[in-house]
């Protein structure tokens, strides 16, 4: 399940652009490996993030597993129900699930199209 109206990182995030902003998530493949999550460490509202830079961590029955800023900016918001339902990750990884919304700080560069990432998954 690769949606085609998002872009994607080779660390399994998932990145949909909205003027100056982005949405984030972790991609159904990466719920997939990680099983059922069961605690999701947020990022700071505010924080000043670089792209590739470690922004949060998703826990699941089978292991933990850092999240990484998709793009430089700024975190604008980020998905408080994930820390009393984590498992929406799960549910529903590119809607309800959602990590973070960032505002684009510097030129979006490096993310991969639907059909790269495919490859990608493919690989692995």
């Amino acid at each position: 399940m690769i949606p085609d109206n998002l872009l994607y990182t080779r660390s399994h995030e998932w990145v949909k652009i909205q003027d100056n902003t982005i949405l984030a998530g972790i991609t159904f493949f990466a719920q997939e490996q990680l099983g059922d999550i069961t605690f999701v460490e947020l990022p700071e509202k505010g924080k000043r993030l670089e792209q590739g830079q470690e922004m949060g961590v998703v826990e699941s029955v089978k292991a933990a597993s850092e999240i990484y800023a998709p793009v430089s900016g700024e975190v604008i918001d980020v998905n408080k129900d994930l820390e009393i339902t984590p498992e929406l990750i799960n549910q529903d990884p590119f809607g309800k699930g959602w990590i973070v919304k960032i505002k684009i700080t510097a030129e979006v560069e490096g993310l991969l199209s639907p059909d790269e990432y495919a490859e990608l998954v493919e690989s692995q």
